[in-house]
């Protein structure tokens, strides 16, 4: 029932529209999306994961699941991040994959809502350490559609692992497009 809600927000309220399929049978990846220049991106994000029914989460330090909002935040897909015992944020969410059954790991390589020259790097050295998949996810503002591409395995060549990942969101735009990743 609460599926399809989602989808009817989605599709029918909202005028949204999905392309490609995301595996279900992918247990464990990092998912990344972009273009990221919008607050409205985070919301989208969490409608079009209620309307596939496929659970994407996000992390956020371990403070923000505290009392009163931490059962809403893990409710949204979030997981606390412990960054406690000398860890650094990669060695700490590749330590979450291990500790999780399923576990898809949603982020935007941009790390912000301005423009930026160069992506971080961090989610394909996530990927890299948890020996898990990359989907890379576009949110295109200009064609209302939600696009998952097919999943990328790191080599540990990233100039090239990241040259394949960039041919899922050519073409795509923002909410606010002069704020958005060019990819070159």
């Amino acid at each position: 029932m609460k599926k399809q809600i989602y989808r009817w927000i989605f599709f029918n309220l909202m005028g949204w529209k999905i392309g490609g399929d995301f595996d279900e049978k992918i247990k464990k990846c990092v998912v990344t999306v972009m273009p990221h220049t919008s607050w409205h991106d985070f919301y989208i994000a969490i409608i079009c994961r209620g309307a596939t029914g496929v659970d994407i989460n996000w992390v956020g330090k371990k403070e923000l699941f505290r009392f009163p909002f931490g059962w809403f935040f893990k409710y949204l897909g979030g997981a606390p991040l412990d960054r406690t015992g000398g860890l650094n944020k990669v060695d700490s969410i590749a330590a979450l994959f291990d500790s999780k059954e399923v576990f898809r790991l949603g982020l935007s390589p941009e790390g912000t809502r301005q423009k930026v020259e160069q992506l971080k790097t961090g989610f394909y050295y996530i990927a890299l350490k948890a020996n898990v998949p990359i989907v890379p996810v576009a949110l295109d503002f200009g064609k209302k559609v939600v696009s998952f591409g097919a999943p990328i395995t790191p080599s540990g060549n990233i100039d090239s692992d990241l040259a394949i990942l960039y041919t899922h969101y050519k073409g795509v735009t923002g909410k606010y497009p002069e704020k958005g990743f060019q990819i070159k």
